[in-house]
């Protein structure tokens, strides 16, 4: 990770919230919060792990954040060169420049290739749609890529349906990469492949960034796939930042319940004690229950859970927590 002071991104108070319309005339009647007032900083060369369980909101904090969703509220910073990029705040041009500078690495390596593309097109878009190179040069650069991420340039000319999920999911990866991006955000990238193959993909993207000083935002459900790759963990929970802290920190001594279920679920080779299942499963986020979103959950739960919101604190350096109880609880970690 960098030492340096200024973060590379912020996010601020970030909230999206898709409307939900009925009635004759299609009127607004609600809203799905899939991202409420949460609140991010993340350091150049660094890789953020968000995690959660499914439906926590973690992929739409993902796109949001690139601006692939309009952020109902809040605001995305982008620290370069001196200057700050409002991203909510951005014109066409500097979009232009935004999205040369934040790339994404998509769930789903069938869904996110278009069947009609061969690879060289596939690639190449990204320099040909920036205005960065066409032609012999964007060629160039395409095999270049290619060859990092581990791809035979003899397959320039041929389209997905040629490739296997891990093939497909390192032409997704040197798509992103081939504009040199500062910030990639991964979603999922490797939830949709076999076993051995996740390993590869994993491996790959922390060698691009050593070779690259890539700064990642790794989202996953998965808490071991997050251990692995990142250097500080940010929790996610029915659309709230729940708890952020240093990994080893995080996964030694947890501060948030969910937390502690969430590292209770990890395989081990030796389970000395019972396992914890949270009761319920995560709430519909357009009818979110009063007080701690977790309470209905959470077997620590009190009065004051269910009746009063508890807001992101600093417990202490680098650790962040959301739960009224934390001081008091001393939650088993992995």
């Amino acid at each position: 990770m960098s030492a340096q002071a200024e973060p590379l991104l912020e996010v601020k108070e970030l909230k999206k919230w898709f409307p939900i319309t009925g009635g004759f005339f299609k009127r607004t009647i609600g809203y799905v919060k899939a991202v409420d007032d949460v609140n991010l900083v993340v350091q150049p060369g660094e890789t953020l792990g968000v995690v959660g369980e499914s439906g926590s909101g973690k992929t739409t904090l993902g796109r949001t954040i690139l601006r692939l969703y309009e952020p109902t509220s809040g605001d995305i910073v982008l620290h370069e060169k001196g200057r700050e990029y409002h991203v909510p705040l951005l014109d066409d041009k500097e979009m232009h420049h935004f999205r040369r500078n934040a790339q994404m690495i998509f769930q789903d390596p069938y869904a996110s290739l278009n069947p009609r593309m061969n690879i060289l097109e596939t690639i190449g878009e990204p320099l040909l749609v920036n205005g960065v190179a066409k032609g012999t040069e964007l060629e160039e650069r395409v095999k270049k890529v290619m060859l990092q991420v581990g791809l035979r340039v003899e397959h320039l000319r041929r389209f997905p349906h040629s490739f296997s999920g891990g093939q497909r999911q390192r032409i997704g990866i040197a798509r992103a990469l081939v504009v040199n991006p500062k910030l990639v955000v991964a979603d999922e990238p490797v939830s949709a492949l076999d076993v051995s193959i996740q390993a590869q993909i994993l491996n790959l993207l922390k060698d691009l960034q050593e070779q690259y000083q890539l700064t990642y935002i790794f989202i996953s459900h998965a808490m071991g796939v997050i251990r692995y790759m990142s250097d500080r963990i940010a929790v996610m929970y029915a659309g709230k930042m729940v708890e952020v802290g240093p990994k080893q920190e995080l996964l030694n001594k947890p501060l948030h319940p969910y937390t502690e279920a969430l590292l209770s679920a990890v395989p081990k080779m030796s389970q000395k004690r019972k396992r914890l299942v949270s009761r319920g499963e995560v709430p519909d986020l357009s009818r979110l229950p009063s007080g701690c979103v977790f309470h209905p959950r959470c077997k620590y739960a009190t009065d004051i859970c269910k009746n009063e919101e508890p807001h992101l604190r600093e417990l202490s350096p680098g650790r962040t927590v959301s739960c009224h109880l934390a001081e008091k609880l001393s939650l088993e970690g992995i």
